[in-house]
């Protein structure tokens, strides 16, 4: 018997603004699979309704509750600034939708566990936006890490030199801790500093230093550092700035008692004990540091929403989890907390 073929997940978008370029990407190429299809986007701005629709020839509702109520909608890809991330999510999760929240889950780890509450009292699937679990050159180091190539971790190191322009602040409440909820640490580094999270597990102590530089009239931190131990004994250090020009790609590397790693941006290299050539993995694709911070490859973006859907479609909770967000942005909070008690 000829089984019968499944329908598209249907997929809709609040939020319309920077973020969503990459999302619709990941998503057209779903449609052209028969994975997705997009049920249309909402924002509260109409010149945004407007460019999303010229953009993308996608439909646009003008209120949020007729996008949640349109026919076939499954999944909802929550967009919006991170202060109206758990408001939305609660319209969603009404709904009975299924969702994916960009990064930062929310302003603050209280806002967020209230999220993760909610979608989970409720049974919907939520997942978070941290995209750079799912780059091929990520997956591989995890796997190798899983598998002992490395041994017992015992160094770890992230840095994100990046650079962001007068034109990236020039949005109104750019930077500001009533819109972004932080700077370089929530706005920016989280994406290297979840990836290291999740390859080395949760941090245990962190010292952490932080200073708002004269470069752009923000009341948020630009440059911080951090040191760091981690549960399983190790101990590594953060470096996080968005002042470096023109940007350099993010990087982390990991010492182990057999062998080393250094990941950066797109492109591992796995060196061994016998001190030979570096086994290489990816390539040196662009990451994002630099003044355009779309300037990167929309597949990691694809795999997260297809891993969704997957989950969906299999009563699972997703590998990245909206759970799973809560220990970077814990730990973000330690280290600024940590940064403000030594002035």
């Amino acid at each position: 018997m000829k089984s019968e073929a499944r329908r598209p997940f249907g997929v809709g978008i609040i939020g319309l603004g920077m973020a969503v370029a990459p999302h619709m990407l990941a998503l057209r190429d779903l449609e052209a699979s028969g994975r997705a299809a997009v049920i249309g986007g909402h924002a509260p701005s109409a010149a945004r309704r407007e460019a999303f629709a010229a953009r993308w020839g996608a439909k646009v509702f003008a209120e949020q509750a007729a996008l949640l109520a349109a026919p076939g909608l499954d999944l909802v890809l929550v967009l919006a600034p991170p202060g109206a991330h758990l408001p939305v999510a609660q319209e969603c999760i009404a709904a009975g939708k299924h969702l994916i929240v960009e990064k930062p889950l929310e302003l603050t780890v209280a806002r967020g566990e209230a999220l993760v509450a909610l979608a989970e009292a409720a049974g919907v699937r939520c997942g978070v936006c941290l995209q750079h679990r799912f780059r091929p050159a990520s997956l591989r180091l995890k796997e190798a890490m899983l598998a002992g190539a490395l041994g017992q971790p015992l160094s770890a190191s992230a840095s994100i030199r990046w650079w962001r322009d007068d034109a990236y602040f020039a949005q109104p409440g750019r930077g500001s801790m009533a819109r972004d909820g932080g700077g370089v640490l929530l706005t920016q580094a989280i994406h290297t500093l979840d990836l290291l999270l999740h390859l080395m597990g949760p941090v245990r102590d962190a010292a952490g230093f932080a200073l708002t530089s004269p470069l752009r009239a923000i009341d948020t931190e630009d440059v911080v550092a951090a040191a760091l131990r981690f549960e399983n004994g190790a101990i590594g250090v953060l470096d996080a700035t968005s002042v470096a020009r023109p940007g350099f790609a993010e990087r982390i590397e990991i010492a182990g008692t057999r062998s080393s790693a250094v990941l950066t941006a797109q492109r591992l290299e796995l060196h061994g004990i016998d001190g030979g050539a570096p086994a290489v993995f990816g390539d040196d694709g662009a990451g994002g540091g630099g003044a355009d911070p779309m300037a990167f490859d929309h597949g990691p973006h694809r795999a997260l929403i297809t891993e969704m859907l997957d989950a969906i479609e299999n009563g699972r909770a997703p590998s990245c989890s909206a759970r799973s967000a809560l220990p970077v942005q814990r730990l973000i909070e330690a280290v600024l907390a940590d940064a403000g008690r030594r002035g």
